[in-house]
């Protein structure tokens, strides 16, 4: 495994350093963004069919609706966990430099699905035209969520890299990494 594989950056600096990496595995805040990663894509993927479903018949509008409410209460709970998350790990609410473009673009996802709400309770266009925004906002969702698991696979690669590189390659060790 070459030392690009398993950092984060092309110049060469680590995703965690040490000590944030214990702050990160320390942190109640890492296994809630745990639970509420896979949550939010099961409400997701719900919602999804749901708003497919609308567009394609005309029928199940309230369902639709619901789901993407769910989907975008999820998404602001996940939003405000993930930056206290940051906060501890790294010392800043948002836009730490290990993840500042996912970040910025979760903003975007956060403008998208935040419309899509406008839109509904300000009873601005028609319900096909909040579909088509939460259809947006999905397709932002989906392209901020593989940078995160992008992000988590380096993590992870570089974890391992760690493990096999240290010096006490013991087991203990590898299991609190």
């Amino acid at each position: 495994m070459n030392s690009r594989d398993c950092e984060g950056f092309s110049t060469g600096v680590p995703l965690y350093t040490a000590e944030q990496k214990k702050r990160r595995d320390e942190s109640i805040w890492t296994l809630v963004q745990g639970i509420l990663a896979p949550l939010q894509f099961l409400i997701f993927a719900i919602s999804l069919y749901f708003v497919i479903g609308f567009l394609q018949t005309g029928e199940g509008q309230w369902a639709a609706d619901i789901s993407i409410f769910a989907k975008t209460m999820i998404l602001y709970t996940i939003m405000i966990t993930g930056s206290i998350w940051e906060k501890v790990v790294f010392g800043k609410w948002l836009f730490a430099k290990a993840f500042f473009w996912e970040d910025v673009f979760s903003m975007a996802v956060l403008a998208l699905h935040s419309l899509y709400l406008a839109m509904l309770f300000g009873g601005w266009g028609s319900s096909e035209d909040r579909m088509y925004v939460a259809l947006a906002a999905y397709g932002t969702y989906v392209i901020n969520a593989g940078q995160f698991l992008y992000k988590l696979r380096l993590a992870r690669l570089s974890a391992a890299h760690l493990d096999t590189s240290s010096p006490d390659n013991s087991p203990a060790l590898a299991v609190a990494s």
